[in-house]
């Protein structure tokens, strides 16, 4: 992979290189890879009719596993990676605050869902659960009313529930190049064409 710095031109295949290198990573004791949790997400996203920005968002959402030098999430890990950040910074310069917001809360996202909605807590995986209680449990109130002040509530909290679809060991999805064309046009709308 080249280290030439990234561009609008250059982002949306080194996004591509990350999910052919590392995609067929193990996604955190789930029954799919890494590589399989994101498209999934993104193919229900795109199944719904949703925006481009929610697709693009959720097919991002983990891309912080890879790109964190800390490495990824294992059910041994006795302390969190903070991979929403690190994917966060990745595509900060390139796409707009909505999709960035969406990879940088969906952690949050699930704390706010489990102080807010006990049905919620109830349908998470065991693994899910391990990594909520590494990233501070349910959120308390005041972490609450902080939240939702965000402008992007909704949109993050919609990129958090098509995560938690995005676990099916047998759903077939098109690859990460079937969504590329999308990437770019969120790029390129965001810089400016």
């Amino acid at each position: 992979m080249s280290t030439a710095p990234l561009t609008r031109d250059t982002i949306v295949a080194f996004l591509g290189d990350i999910f052919e290198r590392c995609g067929h990573e193990e996604y955190l004791g789930e029954p799919v890879t890494m590589a399989q949790h994101m498209l999934q997400g993104a193919t229900l996203a795109a199944e719904q009719g949703l925006p481009e920005d929610i697709i693009v968002a959720t097919l991002l959402h983990d891309i912080g596993h890879f790109t964190s030098e800390f490495g990824t999430f294992s059910m041994e890990d006795t302390e969190d990676r903070f991979h929403e950040e690190a994917g966060a910074q990745v595509l900060a310069a390139f796409f707009p605050s909505v999709v960035t917001d969406c990879v940088r809360y969906h952690v949050a996202a699930k704390r706010y869902l489990c102080a807010t909605d006990p049905a919620y807590f109830e349908r998470l995986s065991e693994a899910s659960i391990h990594s909520l209680n590494l990233q501070g449990g349910p959120m308390s109130a005041e972490d609450i009313a902080g939240f939702e002040q965000n402008p992007n509530l909704a949109k993050i909290i919609q990129v958090r529930l098509l995560d938690d679809a995005g676990k099916h060991p047998t759903m077939q999805t098109p690859d990460y190049w079937h969504f590329a064309p999308m990437v770019q046009r969120i790029v390129d709308a965001h810089l400016g064409a």
